[in-house]
């Protein structure tokens, strides 16, 4: 078995809803509380003051068509033609970072295919992550490396292990982007899981490979960050902590700009606690991917709906605080690719993008390995435009 099957595949199925190594139980339950119905209804009433109501959504033709025709291109062999992930972050220079988690790189065929990866005798290269930048319209893969022989922007330490890249942040003008570490520990197509947190960081100017990498919370189960949002003076980190069905929302905290700051950890009671073992459970039905936005004078939560086995729905909730508080489920949007071996996940937002509404991408995968070598559209973003009122 390829590194391509024993990475990607798995990946296809941990994020649609299922996790291929049953994981601990961490994190407690939130504690029950007086009146705890009264309470929601209260919560639920406040938040109405201030929840934006989702008004439509369109597809956003600009960035489907950017990265369709930049993946189409065989201008250059050493470029991206698929991958997934999709976060992004405006540099100081503002050109738009697009991160990336498995990405292919390599050829496009006239028919619309790809050669199979490199590990299978073909002559696709097969990444666990990667950055494009985009800049006037014009996008750049970047990778480590040399272009006769690409490796990953944040290399894996070993064989067994890889990183899949969580949201990204800026601070002081040094890019912090999140990684989850994965590691194999026997020959199984199950035998792999989650390991830990890091942070690397980046010069804009240098994204080959990270200046530094640091670790970051990772003793209680929670994959930070499934997103990140800066706010009232403090950078807010959301993870994930995924048991399969359900898949949980934590909430932590760092004041200031960086990861590397003192971070703390929303509890049930609605404060905060610098130990990480009060993390709780602020809600279920996340994907292992999801955003929280300012929109107006509200918040508002957007991810693929994981009380739904492999939904093609995308909804949104809202508060009227970046903890939350998040009620209200509204659907977004159904996904028309899902159907057979084709799934889609992982929809999040990127509030920096301009457009006539909030920006929203979502990946699409297939069960079927061959797939990605058949279609290369399937393993691709798509971007909608949800508007607000």
């Amino acid at each position: 078995m390829t590194r391509f099957r024993t990475a990607l595949a798995p990946l296809a199925i941990a994020l649609a809803g299922f996790t291929a190594v049953p994981q601990p139980v961490w994190a407690a339950p939130p504690r029950p509380v007086p009146a705890a119905q009264e309470q929601q209804q209260q919560v639920t009433t406040a938040a109405s003051a201030c929840a934006p109501t989702v008004r439509g959504t369109a597809t956003n033709a600009r960035l489907t068509s950017l990265f369709t025709n930049y993946g189409n291109d065989n201008s250059r062999l050493d470029d991206w033609t698929g991958a997934d992930g999709t976060y992004s972050l405006r540099l100081p220079s503002g050109k738009e970072l697009w991160v990336f988690s498995d990405t292919f790189l390599g050829q496009v065929n006239p028919d619309g295919s790809r050669p199979p990866v490199v590990e299978e005798g073909g002559t696709t290269v097969f990444l666990n992550n990667s950055f494009a930048v985009e800049r006037n319209g014009r996008l750049s893969t970047i990778h480590d490396g040399t272009p006769a022989k690409p490796t990953a922007v944040m290399p894996p330490r070993d064989s067994k292990h890889w990183f899949w890249a969580g949201d990204a942040t800026l601070a002081g003008g040094v890019v912090e982007v999140t990684y989850q570490e994965y590691e194999r520990f026997g020959t199984g197509a199950w035998d792999w899981r989650w390991h830990r947190n890091v942070v690397a960081r980046f010069a804009p100017g240098r994204l080959e490979r990270p200046i530094s990498v640091h670790d970051l919370p990772s003793g209680h189960g929670v994959a930070w960050a499934s997103g990140i949002l800066k706010d009232g003076g403090y950078t807010y980190v959301y993870g994930v902590e995924d048991l399969g069905s359900p898949k949980y929302m934590h909430v932590a905290r760092v004041r200031g700009q960086s990861l590397l700051g003192r971070w703390e950890y929303l509890k049930a009671d609605g404060t905060w606690s610098a130990n990480e073992a009060d993390s709780a459970r602020i809600m279920s039905g996340v994907a292992n991917e999801y955003s929280v936005s300012r929109v107006g004078d509200g918040y508002v939560l957007i991810t693929h709906d994981t009380t739904e086995v492999l939904s093609p729905n995308i909804v949104a909730y809202s508060a009227c605080s970046p903890a939350g508080p998040f009620t209200g489920k509204q659907h977004v949007y159904t996904t028309p690719e899902t159907s057979g071996n084709i799934f889609t996940y992982n929809a999040h937002a990127h509030p920096e993008i301009d457009g006539p509404g909030l920006v929203v991408s979502y990946n699409v995968n297939s069960f079927v390995n061959t797939d990605h070598y058949r279609d290369v559209t399937i393993y691709r973003p798509r971007f909608l435009d949800v508007t607000f009122g």
